[in-house]
């Protein structure tokens, strides 16, 4: 018969610390959620003032706040699975859904990016004389920068994919490099699409095609930033030895979210890149 010590041990390793007798963490209150919201909302704000000639320093405050947000969130995160053991297996469990289900809904945010894209292609209208892409806009050649970003990418999930196996195995070594070189290529796509928007031969409020263009790509853009952010979070991590092969959510959702922006440029590539392209493509770089 066990022991009352190894029981009370077993017990904790089920239930997490403090004696729970539920499987489930009851978050403390946080001030995140709530600055988190004004952070998004004074970055919202500041994009719209930038692209409209209003004051730059908006977006740059917004910015700030939505780094500071993420900075203690995370910290508070991070203590709560890894120090203080309050993610269990049904706490994990839980945080796959929610991460599955905040996918999804990246997915209907680009589907309306996707459908304002497609609704100008499939039905120009004669302000552009019926013709898409319109034949004042010179689009991009898909296999010049396009084609090598795409290459990036996916050489960006195949990496990810062995550091993941690296963690599971139990090996270190391999992980750190498997994430290593995953940011590297998040970094080097980041650097080749502000390469490609600085000789852009079109600009934002040029009309419908670079208004869709700019959208879809820049958001896009936008995400593969935060992943490269959650990735390097990962890194250090790592380098501090916080993921177990079998405790190690935060390094699967952070490659979750990766294959994600993987996907989404595929779509983007083909779509907008190459089906997308005119006679004029490629003219004027």
């Amino acid at each position: 018969m066990a022991s009352p010590a190894a029981s009370s041990a077993a017990s904790a390793n089920r239930y997490g610390p403090q004696g729970n007798k539920h499987p489930y963490h009851l978050v403390d209150p946080s001030p995140w959620p709530v600055i988190g919201s004004v952070a998004a909302g004074v970055l919202a704000l500041g994009a719209i003032f930038y692209m409209h000639d209003g004051p730059k320093w908006v977006i740059g405050v917004g910015f700030l706040l939505v780094f500071v947000t993420m900075w203690f969130w995370w910290r508070d995160v991070i203590r709560e699975a890894t120090h203080q053991g309050h993610h269990t297996g049904a706490v994990q469990i839980g945080l796959r859904y929610g991460m599955a289900l905040f996918i999804a809904s990246e997915v209907m945010f680009f589907a309306a990016w996707f459908w304002a894209y497609f609704n100008a292609a499939l039905f120009p209208t004669e302000a552009i004389e019926k013709t898409w892409p319109p034949p004042t806009v010179a689009t991009f050649d898909p296999w010049d920068l396009p084609f090598l970003n795409t290459l990036i990418l996916l050489m960006s999930g195949v990496t990810v994919t062995w550091a993941h196996h690296a963690l599971k195995e139990g090996n270190r070594e391999h992980l750190i490099q498997g994430l290593a070189l995953t940011v590297l290529l998040g970094l080097t796509f980041t650097g080749v699409q502000a390469y490609e928007y600085g000789h852009a031969a079109f600009g934002f409020r040029d009309g419908i095609y670079s208004s869709t263009f700019y959208m879809a790509t820049g958001f896009h853009g936008f995400h593969v930033i935060v992943g490269t952010v959650f990735l390097i979070v990962c890194f250090f991590r790592t380098l501090k030895d916080h993921f177990k092969p079998e405790h190690h959510f935060g390094f699967e959702a952070a490659a979750w979210y990766w294959h994600f922006v993987d996907v989404v440029w595929l779509f983007l590539f083909c779509c907008i890149y190459w089906w997308g392209a005119g006679p004029n493509a490629g003219a004027g770089h």
